[in-house]
């Protein structure tokens, strides 16, 4: 079977791809994001475990009715939010204004997702 003939599209959408800016926005993402998804996670087993093999530790009271075990789940919620903040804060500073260079100097090859979505 033949293949289907290469757009213009694909070309471009390959050597945006092959290109060592996009490369570098990549690697600003990834070294990023994999460490503190890796340190959350662990953060997340680690109460996992803790409620599981040691309730003792888990039940001891810190104030009046509220135990450890409450104290760390809301440290779970509070760290998600505070993870977001600081990946928004990162991707300002770092990542979308490589994103909007790299769009910029490719043209219509490229659409930020709000941009295609109008």
């Amino acid at each position: 079977m033949d293949s289907p003939p290469i757009t213009n599209a694909a070309t471009d959408a390959r050597l945006i791809d092959d290109s060592a800016e996009f490369r570098t926005l990549r690697r600003s993402f990834r070294s990023f994001a994999f460490p503190v998804t890796i340190g959350f996670v662990l953060w997340y087993l680690l109460y996992v475990l803790l409620s599981c093999y040691a309730p003792g530790l888990m039940r001891t009271k810190v104030v009046g009715h509220v135990n450890v075990a409450l104290v760390l789940g809301l440290l779970q919620f509070a760290t998600t939010f505070v993870i977001a903040a600081w990946y928004a804060r990162y991707a300002d500073r770092r990542i979308d204004p490589s994103a909007a260079a790299i769009r910029e100097a490719h043209g219509a090859a490229v659409h930020a997702p709000r941009e295609s979505a109008e």
